[in-house]
């Protein structure tokens, strides 16, 4: 049970801005299992600000849950996402593409990914909520896509001996099998067998392209390459959910 709540705890002060400090001697890799749970919080604190705006019509509180979620996170896959598009995208060599996304400050082509995946976000799950659908989808899209993070770190290597991802280190098989595990049953359990199946096995899609995509890049992945598969595996889960529910 210590080791249980360490690795919550561990994955609390990583994933969120919730006030919980990191344990001493917690480790990353070890915690990538809670993800899914994590991801789990997150998106219900999100369906949940979803439900209480609902009056004010679906794409106003489909853009309140979004950024509901974002407050939860501190925006931490938003700024993996947004430095791992203009690396990729303002980058001509490998140490300029790694340099580009240690800047904080965000160019052209993260600006666009950053206004992309809100709009499809927002926009996906204003059609949900108008459909009755909303809640279960967002708990789901943030649970899978954070083991789907769990999934990246565990199969694709670091691309640099420093940062978050080296930090985290690799997952070990019976911590990545539970994320997965985890990251399934959320997606069957809120979007039904059909639709959940279909979900996890584009998230699966979505990590092995980004995988070539970073290991072609980059030469492996980083922790805003992490940001960036979390982004648009939970934006693929919630188009899903919009195909099918």
């Amino acid at each position: 049970m210590g080791g249980i709540s360490t690795d919550l705890r561990t994955g609390l002060a990583f994933c969120t801005r919730l006030p919980v400090a990191a344990p001493s001697g917690g480790n990353l890799g070890q915690a990538a299992w809670t993800f899914p749970l994590i991801g789990a919080l997150v998106g219900a604190v999100g369906a949940l600000i979803l439900w209480l705006t609902g009056p004010l019509g679906p794409f106003v509180a489909a853009t309140l849950a979004v950024a509901a979620t974002t407050l939860m996170t501190g925006c931490l896959h938003e700024d993996g996402l947004a430095d791992t598009a203009d690396g990729f995208g303002g980058g001509a060599t490998k140490a300029r593409k790694l340099e580009i996304m240690r800047d904080s400050r965000s160019g052209a082509y993260g600006m666009t990914a950053l206004i992309l995946s809100f709009m499809l976000r927002a926009g996906a799950l204003a059609s949900l909520a108008a459909a009755g659908a909303g809640v279960a989808a967002l708990i789901a899209a943030h649970a899978g896509a954070r083991a789907g993070m769990a999934l990246f770190m565990a199969t694709v290597p670091q691309a640099r001996q420093d940062g978050l991802s080296a930090g985290a280190g690799t997952p070990e098989l019976g911590t990545t099998a539970g994320a997965a595990i985890l990251g399934l049953l959320a997606l069957l359990l809120c979007l039904g067998v059909g639709a959940g199946l279909l979900a996890a096995l584009l998230v699966v899609l979505v990590l092995a392209g980004m995988a070539r995509l970073a290991r072609r890049q980059i030469g492996g992945q980083t922790g805003d390459v992490l940001g960036a598969v979390e982004q648009v595996s939970e934006i693929v889960i919630l188009l899903t959910a919009v195909a099918l529910l």
